[in-house]
């Protein structure tokens, strides 16, 4: 079921409904039968997986709670039982063929017999997600930071909370599943602001992820027809509809979770404002940047080493998270990418105050803010290529004419409808890059307080005026095809 689908505008109020209705100590069978349903929607079948790991993690951390913490040793065994459990499924179903494939590849090339078979399985919808949520469940019980869940309907919530199930934000058992066991009394204000912010993520989904999706589809799926400029106006479209797509989702997820009187963790905070790659990656994705600081950055010794192996423990981290979010080269030279502009970053960081200080650039604190944002965002957009790219093949042909085509810039006048991708009309064009000045208008209005409250300030004429506008700008100039979240294929 898709956030943006007629079901889920009929799902979502019968559930908010049943839930305040019911008893607070029964309110978990709502959620869990609520989530279930929710994830059973697009495949029963999926759900016998998520029951699978929910069982392991569950018995498994129970067992390690047997043991007290001088007796930790005994608890590893039964860690290791639910990591590999957990990995293993997520392997088998994710990567095996990505594995497979490769290995047959490398084995045709030194002509060495290769009869190791290929499966078809079908990615389970946000496997990767709750898969990495039940890891750091069971990790912190084995590290004594939690005490295991005693409740199995409460903790089988916990894995499948049905507003940030299939795209997170990646929750962790220490905020999540103590909300889940309070008394929440339905708040009008707390409402209003949750189905704010789900709007909020409807108008990032539907008024510009969905159209830019239209125009970045028609590029990235024929890149031979196209050239230079369009490639470039077409990566820079992509970065704005996959934060439109991811952060919209989050939006409403969180959003959901806050009419019900539960708060999940931020997953968003304007990342394309930031000034460093390393800030970059404390605003984007934030549940996945901070999964992957405390469970595998940390643990390899983090920065607390010889510098050699500093740069070795970063890169690890982006390579797992480039295949993390998907089996296949590019995700993982994407990956690869980040991590070079992070240990470059640190190498070139004396040079690069020189010559700030050389140019004069401090001198103008704000220029100097706008070109470190800008340079960000350039490396960022190049990245993306590689993770847009249908094929390896594909990304370099793309770098290649962005670099020595860009200059036909005279194309935008005299075929604009081929170069700005009117195939798919005038309206899909100037909708999407309004709706992103209004966007970043709104992030800039953030940064200096709470647009809700600026709303909330207004008049009552004034803030219906708002939302009705805002719904009335989304029914008409909105994509309304159904159009599947980018990151539910992680």
């Amino acid at each position: 079921m898709l956030f943006n689908s007629t079901e889920f505008f009929i799902f979502f109020p019968v559930v908010v409904t049943l839930y305040f209705l019911t008893p607070p100590n029964r309110r978990w069978i709502i959620l869990l039968l609520a989530s279930y349903y929710f994830y059973m929607s697009w495949k029963a079948a999926y759900a016998l997986i998520l029951v699978l790991s929910t069982v392991i993690d569950y018995l498994c951390s129970r067992k390690m709670g047997l043991y007290s913490n001088e007796e930790k040793h005994l608890r590893k065994p039964i860690l290791y039982i639910s990591i590999a459990s957990n990995l293993g499924i997520l392997l088998l179903f994710k990567y095996y063929n990505f594995f497979n494939e490769s290995a047959r590849g490398l084995a045709e090339g030194l002509n060495v017999p290769y009869a190791m078979p290929a499966f078809e399985l079908l990615l389970p919808m946000g496997i990767s997600f709750y898969t990495f949520q039940t890891m750091s469940y069971s990790i912190d019980v084995y590290h004594g930071r939690i005490k295991p869940e005693r409740h199995f309907g409460i903790f089988a919530l916990f894995v499948t909370f049905f507003p940030q199930l299939v795209a997170g934000p990646i929750e962790r058992a220490g905020n999540l599943l103590s909300q889940l066991k309070q008394s929440h009394k339905f708040d009008y204000e707390r409402a209003a602001g949750g189905l704010r912010r789900m709007a909020w993520g409807f108008f990032k989904k539907i008024m510009i992820a969905d159209n830019l999706a239209l125009m970045v589809n028609q590029v990235y799926n024929n890149p031979g027809e196209f050239e230079g400029i369009s490639f470039v106006i077409a990566t820079i479209f992509f970065a704005f509809q996959i934060y439109c797509d991811f952060s919209g989702y989050s939006d409403i997820a969180i959003g959901a979770a806050q009419v019900m009187g539960i708060k999940l963790m931020e997953n968003f905070r304007s990342p394309y404002f930031a000034k460093t790659i390393s800030e970059f990656w404390s605003r984007w994705h934030i549940s996945l940047s901070t999964w992957f600081r405390d469970y595998l950055y940390i643990p390899l010794g983090g920065n607390r080493v010889v510098k050699w192996r500093w740069y070795y423990n970063l890169f690890i981290v982006f390579m797992v998270s480039g295949l993390w979010h998907g089996a296949n080269w590019t995700f993982l030279i994407w990956g690869a990418l980040h991590g070079i502009y992070q240990i470059v970053g640190i190498l070139t960081k004396e040079q690069r105050n020189r010559a700030v200080h050389m140019v004069g650039l401090t001198k103008y604190p704000l220029l100097y803010k706008w070109v470190q944002v800008l340079t960000v965002f350039v490396l960022v957009c190049f990245s993306w290529i590689f993770f847009r790219a249908n094929h390896i093949a594909d990304a370099f042909y793309i770098i290649r004419s962005s670099f020595t085509q860009v200059g036909n810039v005279s194309e935008i006048f005299t075929n604009p409808a081929h170069v700005l991708f009117l195939d798919q009309g005038l309206k899909v064009f100037a909708v999407s890059v309004i709706s992103i000045v209004i966007m970043e208008v709104v992030h800039l209005i953030q940064r200096s307080g709470s647009v809700s409250q600026l709303i909330l300030q207004r008049p009552v004429w004034v803030r219906w005026g708002v939302y009705y506008s805002a719904i009335l700008a989304i029914l008409l100039f909105g994509q309304f095809g159904n159009q599947e979240f980018i990151y539910f294929q992680f």
